[in-house]
């Protein structure tokens, strides 16, 4: 009696884990695809590329923020802050449903980044999975790590 329920439970287990991992398995795919559309968008930024990191954003990105503004947000921000000298992956994070933002697919990533003018920095970006299918940077903030 006692190993049937042993073996029923294992089987229940086991019918969970493969139930659960195709979608455990979409979201890694996904959060790939985000880290390196992430990637690419924080290459313009770097570069100073203001107007193309704007272009490449999503279209709530443009809805929230206009070309001109974002361009003085960077020159404000984060030019101060010097070359890039080192950008490690954090954490990144599937989402569904995230505040203050339309439902749809998401990734939040975290870089430990270090710059010239800000040694330690976590730069915090979340993106979005466009109606064509593309991953794109929805929001980015960069914090400073420091002890004052």
């Amino acid at each position: 009696m006692r190993t049937s329920r042993v073996l029923a439970g294992a089987i229940v287990v086991v019918a969970c884990l493969v139930a659960w991992s195709p979608v455990w398995a979409q979201n890694e795919k996904a959060e790939a695809k985000a880290v390196e559309a992430a990637k690419a968008w924080l290459a313009l930024v770097d570069a100073g590329k203001n107007g193309e990191s704007w272009d490449a954003a999503s279209a709530y990105f443009h809805y929230m923020v206009s070309k001109e503004r974002w361009d003085a947000r960077l020159v404000n921000s984060r030019v101060p802050l010097g070359r890039v000298l080192s950008r490690e992956l954090d954490q990144k994070k599937f989402m569904k449903d995230m505040p203050d933002v339309p439902k749809g697919d998401y990734v939040v990533i975290i870089f430990r980044s270090t710059f010239d003018g800000m040694p330690k920095a976590m730069e915090t970006l979340s993106t979005v999975l466009e109606k064509d299918g593309t991953w794109r940077v929805n929001g980015y903030s960069i914090k400073n790590l420091q002890q004052k």
